[in-house]
């Protein structure tokens, strides 16, 4: 298989028509058995509007090329059991590699998006060609640490943040990590020798959403990701939602306070600085140094080792000025929010990132702030709700995000 090589590429030159079609049910009977988890060959012969033989045969050859397995027999208890086929989870893993300005997560999932290792470093994401030399010495000491053999990974996705331009394989937000115009997908692939797949990791937290979480089945959903930055994954009709350049979704590039903090981007007041954790634990910093009465001032000469967490927990154990500031977060995201609803006109919003860990604080804050904001017939059907998949969302859609292409270009 070369997951590089496109459907174009192949069609119709290189291929028979007969040749064309079967790799057509292929794709689609992997897309479905990574969907469905398991499937009865009735099942696969119904999605494909193919005959039994025809799909026998299909699957028989992917049990062959390692990439499909028997799963035992479904329940029930009238005549015969049927037997279940799902993908063959003992080959072909993939990396993902969790990048951010806080660290660095690098995971080996196999293809049902079990986690077969789990890495977790102090790299962060910093704007110099030294990072992403860094980062794939730490993918190869992974790669070795995970005891999976080199041959058994087909492909490396990068989540990131910053405006990604996944075509040219390019971070426009952080425009030193490599040579002017120079791929990062290309350089990555040509260090370590795989295939790489560069996204976003807004977007691959909705499409995690959108696949596996709360968003499954809705055809059009926010997901905000409040991390050490804010974005907003956009799902419109099924399908992630790009704009022009790939860039949809800089919520925290909206301005919130024409007289606020300058923003890294240059802009003043944007959301970011008022509702991303690292302002959040600016604030919180400047104002204990400021005499500010809170359980955190016995931080006061060590007060750089405050952190999103310990406002949190602060928080939960009572602390009126922690639980303030996180009311007033959630507020001001409600606003910005505002503004996404009546563009988009969703049925559901999620949150995930960091601050989902606040989800007692935020929440309440967060809908009323769009009560107060949003044109009330568009709250009408809105649901607002915390992720579900406890901080996975992001990985799991950067493993869908180069299996489901896999599979595409099977």
């Amino acid at each position: 298989m070369n997951p590089t090589v496109t459907l174009d590429e192949e069609w119709p030159g290189q291929q028979s028509v007969v040749d064309y079609k079967k790799n057509q049910k292929q794709r689609k009977l992997l897309a479905h058995l990574y969907t469905e988890t398991n499937c009865t060959l009735a099942y696969l012969t119904k999605a494909l509007h193919s005959s039994v033989p025809s799909v026998t045969n299909l699957v028989e050859e992917l049990i062959d090329n390692k990439w499909v397995t028997t799963l035992g027999t479904a329940t029930g208890s009238n005549g015969r059991r049927p037997v279940l086929f799902g993908l063959d989870t003992k080959h072909n893993y993939v990396a993902v590699l969790d990048v951010s300005t806080h660290d660095t997560k690098i995971l080996f999932m196999n293809t049902q998006r079990e986690v077969i290792f789990r890495g977790d470093y102090d790299l962060r994401l910093n704007d110099n060609p030294a990072f992403l030399s860094s980062l794939a010495s730490y993918f190869t000491n992974a790669l070795a640490d995970s005891g999976l053999p080199s041959d058994a990974v087909i492909a490396i996705g990068v989540s990131m943040p910053g405006l990604i331009d996944a075509r040219r394989g390019l971070n426009l937000t952080y425009k030193n990590l490599n040579q002017p115009g120079e791929s990062i997908k290309d350089w990555f692939s040509v260090q370590t020798g795989y295939p790489v797949y560069l996204i976003n990791d807004t977007k691959a937290t909705v499409l995690g959403e959108s696949r596996f979480g709360g968003a499954q089945g809705k055809k059009q959903v926010l997901a905000i990701n409040i991390d050490w930055g804010v974005g907003l994954g956009i799902i419109v009709n099924g399908e992630v939602f790009q704009g022009a350049s790939g860039f949809a979704g800089e919520l925290g590039h909206i301005q919130i306070d024409p007289e606020g903090e300058l923003c890294y981007c240059g802009k003043i007041g944007c959301l970011n600085t008022v509702t991303s954790a690292s302002a959040l634990v600016r604030r919180v910093q400047r104002d204990i140094l400021a005499g500010q009465v809170s359980k955190l001032a016995a931080f006061y000469h060590t007060v750089d080792q405050i952190d999103i967490d310990e406002i949190i927990n602060a928080a939960h154990k009572g602390d009126s000025y922690a639980i303030d500031v996180l009311h007033e977060t959630g507020f001001q995201l409600g606003k910005g929010l505002a503004i996404a609803i009546n563009l988009f006109n969703p049925e559901v919003i999620i949150v995930d990132g960091i601050l989902s860990k606040a989800a007692t604080f935020i929440l309440n804050t967060i809908e009323q702030a769009i009560s107060k904001y949003c044109l009330s017939d568009f709250r009408n059907d809105l649901t607002i709700e915390i992720t579900q998949l406890d901080g996975t969302a992001k990985w799991l859609g950067t493993h869908a995000y180069m299996m489901e292409d896999i599979f595409a270009n099977y």
